[in-house]
């Protein structure tokens, strides 16, 4: 299964289903096959992305750190963490803030 976001303000985005239920699970959003992000929740869908991003990317440091001190080769992650796949679908939070449009899925 395929998530297409789509708005009025800004162009589609498509993410492979685990990708995209990833997303909307983060910003607190049923990963249902249909729904919608209203204006007035961008920016906390946004701070909700960094900041589990940031966690991410906390979480791998500290496991590469751990190996490092254990004399042990490091951890593998994949190979697209989730800064590059939420960085689009932020892109699209932030144009259809600024435009006060929606974003839907599914329909």
């Amino acid at each position: 299964m395929l998530y297409k976001f789509k708005s009025k303000a800004a162009g589609d985005l498509i993410m492979l289903e685990p990708n995209g239920r990833r997303v909307l699970e983060i910003i607190g959003k049923d990963p249902a096959p249909t729904g919608i992000i209203l204006p007035q929740e961008m920016p906390a869908a946004v701070g909700a992305l960094e900041q589990a991003i940031t966690q991410e990317e906390a979480r791998q440091k500290a496991a590469v750190e751990e190996a490092e001190a254990k004399g042990e080769p490091p951890p593998s992650f994949e190979a697209i963490g989730l800064r590059q796949r939420a960085l689009p679908f932020m892109d699209m939070l932030r144009r259809c803030e600024r435009a006060g449009r929606e974003i839907v899925w599914g329909v």
